[in-house]
């Protein structure tokens, strides 16, 4: 096929035949204007690879780039080919690659499905839904950057908490995505993003409260002022320091009474077991159980159900509130609960084991001293300082010997008056270097 140099002209005086016919460049090797039987003009370039594949992608249409920025591109596609690069397969890659939707489908699908708790599955899934979809759904995977990320968690401002949560969502998922070939390593767009300063709400029960509390229990046990699978979930919560979650769903196939221990085949923090204190085991032996109903805390209205988590919490509230004290969420009990633990003076690793938590740091999270505690420390400190500083002090004689400089100068004036102790080192150098200037003189 003749070669002609590829103009505006030659371009708009193309006209249709009844098939596809090319109009090749005689400047750039393989760069040609393709028209098609329905009057299409398309620019493309034909090269071989480095495999020997032979290649023809659409540079773009005529008219909407012109002949020469059209030349311009397939002179810049020609260079990668002979740097072994394949423009063709680039362009077929980045125009198969997957969205943000996609990856998480795959998430959802391939890692929190399988690995998450039903109830972080159900958040994961809501987070989406909410946030990444609508904002990045339609960006590639690999075309997110951090400002697109700081974007969506800067809009998220007046709910700080959930922004925190969707920025950990969103860095796991581009790990992932690095894992599954869809980014370089180490390009994780959630890097150096700031989580927002997030302050604890979890107020701690004082010993005062604690008396006012149980002994409303009694007294709504006594006289059937309360339900008692709500008083029974409350008392178990605090006996077994458990999250809210562990003790709804309790069953009783999960209790050894020889053995005494329960085993929660799923919390959490993965499957845990912990000892049935007589406490406890009075609590449960003791605990009516209904026909049919798995559960030791079932629903009020349908035994084959766990109690509503908002059932729980009504309950705990109307609670302190006859107990005439102040309003604490349900959590507040693990809290109190945590902090008896530490104060009995077992083992670190013992009391972590208790609460079941992983870690050191989260466990001392849970732990509030007393502030009659923290007083009369203080107290001991400021006692021991004054023993040492009062009273028997330190014998005359063996104090140094203060040397006062031969050079007495003006002090210098304050607002109380004239401040003799201090002296600034230059200023005594220059009076002393004047002093000794006026002696040679």
């Amino acid at each position: 096929m003749s070669r002609i140099k590829l103009t505006k002209t030659l371009a708009e005086a193309a006209s249709p035949r009844e098939r596809d016919y090319e109009l090749r460049d005689a400047l750039v090797p393989g760069f040609l204007l393709k028209v098609t039987p329905a009057g299409g003009k398309v620019f493309m370039l034909a090269y071989t690879n480095v495999q020997g594949r032979r290649r023809k992608p659409a540079i773009g249409r005529f008219g909407e780039l012109t002949v020469e920025q059209a030349r311009a591109v397939a002179r810049d596609w020609l260079a990668d080919v002979r740097r072994g690069e394949d423009p063709s397969a680039e362009r077929t890659q980045a125009r198969l690659a997957p969205d943000m939707a996609d990856l998480c489908e795959r998430f959802m699908r391939e890692y929190s499905g399988p690995r998450n708790r039903p109830s972080t599955v159900r958040g994961n899934r809501e987070r989406i839904r909410a946030h990444i979809v609508p904002k990045l759904g339609a960006m590639k995977v690999q075309d997110v950057t951090r400002p697109d990320i700081a974007d969506l968690i800067g809009s998220m401002q007046a709910t700080p908490t959930a922004a925190n949560h969707l920025l950990s969502l969103l860095r796991k998922m581009f790990n992932l995505a690095e894992v599954w070939g869809y980014r370089p390593d180490g390009s994780n767009p959630c890097r150096h993003v700031p989580r927002y300063p997030q302050r604890s709400h979890t107020r701690f029960i004082t010993d005062e409260e604690m008396r006012r509390l149980f002994a409303y229990m009694d007294q709504a046990e006594r006289e059937g002022l309360e339900h008692s699978f709500i008083l029974l979930a409350i008392r178990l919560q605090f006996a077994f320091a458990a999250r809210k979650s562990e003790i709804l769903g309790l069953r009783w196939e999960w209790i050894d009474f020889s053995r005494r221990r329960v085993a929660w085949p799923d919390s959490k923090t993965g499957g845990m077991s912990k000892p049935l204190t007589d406490e406890a085991a009075a609590l449960l032996e003791k605990a009516p159980r209904l026909a049919g109903s798995p559960y030791v805390v079932p629903a009020l209205f349908n035994p084959k159900a766990p109690m509503p988590t908002h059932t729980y919490s009504g309950g705990w509230a109307r609670i302190l509130q006859r107990a005439g004290v102040r309003h604490y969420g349900t959590h507040a009990i693990r809290h109190r609960a945590a902090t008896d633990i530490a104060n009995s003076g077992v083992p670190t690793k013992v009391a972590m084991a208790l609460t079941a938590h992983k870690t050191v740091t989260m466990f001392m999270r849970y732990v509030h001293p007393e502030d009659e505690a923290i007083r009369m420390a203080a107290e001991q400190v400021a006692q021991r300082r004054r023993g040492l500083t009062d009273g028997a002090g330190v014998p005359r004689q063996d104090l140094p010997e203060l040397k006062r400089p031969a050079l007495s100068l003006a002090p210098p004036k304050t607002a109380l008056g004239a401040y003799r102790p201090l002296r600034r080192a230059g200023r005594l150098r220059v009076a002393r270097k004047s002093v000794a200037e006026a002696g040679r003189g």
